[in-house]
């Protein structure tokens, strides 16, 4: 069963991460343990994550991370500030049993991989409002 919109808006605030990459898993990993658990953290490639994708994010889904909120959906460097204070003040215990298992096909654990993924953090911005 694919879950809906408001399915989606039940589970906010919502982090979307490349699940294909060992750091973006480690980076949500590290995220989860700030928010004690508190976030919901999804993958891009999961069945939820591809359902975001075509309900709310469009084809930029996969250039950046996400964190979801109820009005806004910010990517890359407009959701570093969105996810410090979700992370400071979520206490919706999440349902959410994410498994941070990287099924990484490239070299994700090189040093010049953590630069470009560095780098496209602070280039790549976005904000979509929801309605």
């Amino acid at each position: 069963m694919t879950p809906n919109i408001m399915d989606i808006k039940e589970k906010i605030p919502i982090i979307v991460f490349d699940d294909l990459c060992y750091l973006c898993t480690k980076f949500a990993n590290s995220v989860n343990f700030l928010a004690r658990g508190n976030l919901t953290i999804i993958g891009h490639y999961s069945n939820q994550g591809e359902e975001i994708k075509n309900q709310i994010l469009g084809d930029s889904a996969y250039e950046m991370f996400w964190l979801i909120d109820k009005k806004m959906a910010y990517g890359g460097r407009a959701a570093i500030l969105p996810l410090i204070r979700a992370i400071i003040t979520s206490k919706k215990k999440s349902s959410n049993n994410v498994k941070f298992e990287s099924n990484c096909k490239q070299e994700c654990k090189t040093i010049k991989s953590v630069f470009i993924r560095s780098a496209s953090l602070l280039s790549n911005s976005k904000k979509i409002k929801l309605t």
